[in-house]
C-alpha cells in the first residue's frame, strides 16, 4: 500500500457535515454555496472565507453525498493534515477519482514545493473529467502563489466568498444543530452559551456537542443551570 492510500485511509468524514445539517440562510453566500456544489455541471469551484464560516462543513458535505449516490467516489484532503508529506504523494492519482476537494489549500499554495505539482494536479483533474472543489481562507490572489500557471488555474473557475456568521446568526446556527439533534436549546442559552463562549463556530459545535451527551446520559433539559455545569462556565 503507498504512503497516499495510508493517508486517505486515515481520513474520516465527519457524519454531521452534512447538506441537510448546514445553517444557511436564505440569500447567504453559504445558501449559495449549497446549490452551486450540488450542481454537477460546475467541474471547479474556490470557495473562501473565515475560519468558522462553514467551508470544512460544505466540502464534506458534497462528498458525502456523493458517496451515497449512485456514481459514487470522492476525496476529501485538508491540507492541515497532509501538509507534512510530499505533493507528489498526495496527489499522485487522484484525478481518477470523480470528485476531489482540498480543504484548506492556502496552508500550502504559497510553498514552491507544492505550487508545480498543484499546477499538474490542476490540469490532470481537467483533460480526466475530474471534478474538483477547493477552499481557502484568502482570496486567490492573496495566497502568494509565484507560479503564474497555478494561480491562473485556481482563478479559472467560480469564486464565491462566505462570510462569516453574525451574532444573530450564530444564534440561530446553535438553535437549527441543536434542534437537528432533537433537543431543545432557548435563546437565552443560546445568548448565554454565545456570550460565554469564543465565537468560533467548531468550538460552539463541540460545546453543543457534550452538552447533546450529557443530556442523553442524565436525561436533563438544557436548562441554565445544567448548560452551566456541563460546561464549566
Amino acid at each position: 500500500m503507498n504512503e497516499y492510500q495510508q493517508l486517505s485511509l486515515a481520513i474520516a468524514l465527519d457524519d454531521q457535515a452534512t447538506f441537510d445539517n448546514f445553517y444557511a440562510p436564505n440569500g447567504t453566500p453559504q445558501h449559495m454555496a449549497t446549490f452551486l456544489l450540488q450542481d454537477e455541471g460546475r467541474k471547479y469551484a474556490y470557495l473562501f472565507g473565515a475560519e468558522g464560516s462553514g467551508l470544512s462543513h460544505l466540502l464534506q458535505a458534497v462528498c458525502q453525498q456523493r458517496v451515497r449516490g449512485a456514481d459514487s467516489g470522492a476525496v476529501y484532503l485538508p491540507m492541515a493534515e497532509v501538509q507534512k508529506y510530499r505533493a507528489e504523494q498526495v496527489l499522485e492519482g487522484l484525478e481518477h477519482t470523480p470528485m476531489v476537494c482540498l480543504d484548506d489549500i492556502d496552508l500550502v499554495a504559497y510553498r514552491p514545493e507544492w505550487q508545480e505539482p498543484l499546477f499538474h494536479f490542476f490540469n490532470r483533474c481537467r483533460d480526466a473529467g475530474t471534478r474538483l472543489i477547493v477552499s481557502a481562507h484568502l482570496a486567490p490572489d492573496e495566497l502568494d502563489v509565484q507560479l503564474p500557471d497555478l494561480l491562473s488555474r485556481l482563478k479559472s473557475g467560480v469564486t464565491l466568498q462566505l462570510n462569516d456568521y453574525r451574532d444573530a446568526d450564530r444564534r440561530r446556527l446553535l438553535q437549527y444543530r441543536a434542534n437537528r439533534r432533537g433537543i431543545y436549546l432557548s435563546d437565552e442559552v443560546a445568548l448565554f452559551m454565545l456570550h460565554r463562549l469564543p465565537r468560533d463556530t467548531g468550538l460552539l459545535m463541540d460545546a453543543l456537542e457534550k452538552l447533546d451527551r450529557a443530556s442523553l446520559q442524565e436525561q436533563r433539559r438544557l436548562t441554565m443551570p445544567f448548560v452551566k455545569s456541563v460546561l464549566g462556565l
